[in-house]
């Protein structure tokens, strides 16, 4: 399949596609081929989730929002997004380009003061047993 040209500033480059294009799955389902290319609707992916918009937002240029909302849920109930990842961090860390650094943080955060565990009125009382008639003390009067 042709690759389309790049036309917006985001977007994956060709070298981009060409790492990513041989992790992505292959179609399983037969039958007639989708109006959008998988590099639109990645890139409409992409561009949603950087900007943070609903997916009706979604550009035309991506393809229709529906198809490229309906991608990223198959993929993400199939756990091709983290597969995607893994395969990724696996080439980068083999090609040198991560430093697997670890920083442990020492702060305290101090809970609020109502949060320290004291007693709350009505919600958490323990009902006292009844004591029985023959345990309480007489008065004599």
């Amino acid at each position: 399949m042709d690759t389309l040209a790049v036309t917006r500033r985001h977007d994956l480059t060709d070298a981009q596609w060409a790492a990513l294009e041989p992790l992505l799955p292959k179609p399983q389902r037969s039958g007639r081929p989708s109006l959008f290319s998988k590099r639109q609707l990645i890139d409409g992916i992409r561009w949603r989730v950087r900007v943070g918009a609903p997916w009706r937002d979604v550009p035309p240029c991506y393809g229709s929002w529906s198809a490229v909302a309906g991608l990223f849920r198959r993929w993400q109930r199939a756990g091709v997004w983290a597969q995607i990842l893994t395969a990724l961090q696996t080439l980068a860390d083999a090609a040198g380009q991560i430093t697997w650094d670890v920083s442990v943080d020492s702060t305290t955060a101090r809970a609020h003061q109502h949060a320290a565990g004291a007693r709350k009125r009505g919600i958490c009382r323990r009902i006292r047993p009844a004591e029985s008639a023959t345990n309480q003390p007489t008065r004599a009067g």
